[in-house]
């Protein structure tokens, strides 16, 4: 049986024997089980790890060691609330952070400011769900993922890209159609995080999105 450690962009984890392309945690969620408690985070510091990093070498959720979990793509991690790694992501951390300043003009912010507004951006503390925003489709930037919860023939989660969207599964994107224009749309990627993006950060894409079919 997989493991309930896949991250989707709605930001539940789940268990599903399809592979991700990047690694992150948000603490330690697991117990000696390996199944996961009630908590979803234990640190506001949510990252995004390469998969493999100076030959180090880990062992599953191990006892008392954080819960290693996995994502399709860097855009899926950024919807779920998630940045660039600073040790194992040292560029993206730093172009992600470079970014974070263009748009916020706050080029003083620690790492910890930023992750704390970063947390008050993905989470809401009551019902400690992702927060969503409404937003007209046409201003948003590559590489957020929206919802159009009124209409049912697009139901699910589509990544934009360009004048085109694509339906997440977790074993890639299969269906893309074109951009509608005039909608406004649920986003799921955090209102902060929507602001890099604008300010130019590229995340990387799995590369089946390069090969969905209407």
């Amino acid at each position: 049986m997989p493991l309930q450690n896949r991250v989707t962009p709605e930001g539940e984890i789940i268990a599903t024997p399809a592979r991700g392309r990047f690694m992150g945690n948000r603490g330690r969620l697991h117990g000696p089980d390996r199944n996961l408690g009630a908590s979803r985070w234990t640190t506001r510091a949510w990252v995004t790890c390469r998969l493999s990093f100076n030959g180090r070498r880990r062992t599953l959720m191990a006892p008392g060691k954080y819960t290693e979990l996995f994502f399709l793509d860097e855009a899926v991690a950024l919807a779920a609330g998630h940045r660039p790694c600073g040790e194992c992501r040292r560029e993206a951390y730093a172009a992600f952070r470079a970014a974070w300043a263009r748009a916020r003009g706050e080029a003083g912010d620690t790492i910890r400011q930023l992750d704390r507004q970063m947390h008050e951006a993905r989470v809401d503390p009551r019902s400690r769900r992702q927060i969503r925003h409404r937003r007209p489709i046409g201003d948003l930037p590559d590489g957020v993922f929206i919802a159009f919860p009124e209409r049912a023939e697009l139901e699910g989660v589509w990544l934009v890209s360009g004048d085109r969207l694509h339906l997440y599964a977790p074993e890639g994107y299969r269906v893309v159609v074109e951009r509608p224009q005039g909608s406004v749309v649920d986003v799921l990627t955090p209102s902060v995080t929507v602001e890099v993006l604008v300010a130019s950060y590229r995340p990387e894409i799995h590369p089946s999105a390069g090969l969905a079919h209407a």
